[in-house]
């Protein structure tokens, strides 16, 4: 039995990455949009790629069980991919938090208890989390430790708390971090190892949605600002997932990579500064 590849989200940085750690696996296309995981599934296959598909909700606990207990049936689940997620521009507050939050805390639960031995999982986290952070210490150790069941009743994650849409991003992708971090601990039973990687800004079709929204000039000041003069790509964070998927990495867990050209630094430096 071949060993499987999970891949949740097929989107272009999903799309990207199963093509560096599906060769040879059987990867498990995961999305909430049947269409979009057929397409991706379909060029894979054009490619020679062994792929399998099913529709989830991250948000919901039950179908995010189910996805850890169809992979496992696939085989060894020796690689697992989260990367699913909604923007500022594409989803009010609550969405956001469903899917960003909570949606990520679902799959690391359900994957604590299927991943193979030297199994390695990745979550695709965003610079995001390192913009407003660090949060107040009672802040970041709710975000890390509190049981995934009551992560949306904390109270400073009520809707009428967080006011916009940015920052219910930014407070998503920083517990995405955080909990990964605290995740690694159980993941490491399984021997397995689990981190995390914060892309900046990579041209995505949703990276597209808030480049021609109402953030476009900020972006437009994020480009000129970073050390990198320009925006990410996919490959590019491919590259990164599957060194920290891969032996290479392999004393490497809880970690979190920022990859952002050169962004965060501007803003600590205050070349840059936040609208």
């Amino acid at each position: 039995m071949k060993e499987a590849a999970v891949v949740i989200g097929s989107g272009s940085i999903g799309l990207a990455i199963a093509r560096r750690i599906g060769a040879g696996r059987t990867v498990l296309l995961a999305d909430r949009s049947d269409e979009a995981a057929t397409t991706a599934a379909g060029l894979l296959r054009g490619e020679g790629y062994d792929v399998t598909t099913r529709v989830t909700d991250v948000s919901d606990h039950d179908a995010v069980e189910a996805l850890a207990d169809a992979a496992a049936a696939l085989g060894p689940v020796t690689q697992v991919v989260h990367t699913a997620g909604v923007s500022p521009t594409q989803a009010p507050v609550e969405r956001i938090l469903r899917v960003d939050l909570l949606g990520t805390a679902l799959g690391l639960d359900a994957f604590a208890r299927v991943v193979a031995p030297g199994g390695a999982g990745l979550v695709v986290a965003s610079m995001a989390g390192h913009r407003e952070s660090p949060y107040a210490p009672e802040i970041e150790e709710a975000l890390a430790t509190t049981e995934t069941s009551g992560l949306l009743a904390l109270p400073f994650l009520q809707p009428d708390r967080i006011g916009s849409t940015v920052h219910a991003y930014a407070l998503s992708k920083r517990a995405n971090s955080l909990r990964v971090l605290t995740a690694a601990a159980a993941w490491g039973k399984r021997g397995a190892r689990l981190n995390a990687v914060s892309p900046g800004v990579i041209i995505t079709p949703l990276a597209q949605d808030e480049l021609s929204g109402p953030r476009r000039a900020w972006f437009d000041r994020v480009r000129a600002a970073s050390a990198a003069g320009r925006f990410g790509t996919p490959d590019e964070v491919a590259e990164a997932a599957a060194f920290l998927l891969g032996r290479q990495a392999g004393f490497v867990t809880g970690a979190d990579l920022l990859m952002d050209g050169g962004v965060t630094a501007a803003l600590r430096t205050g070349e840059l500064t936040v609208p």
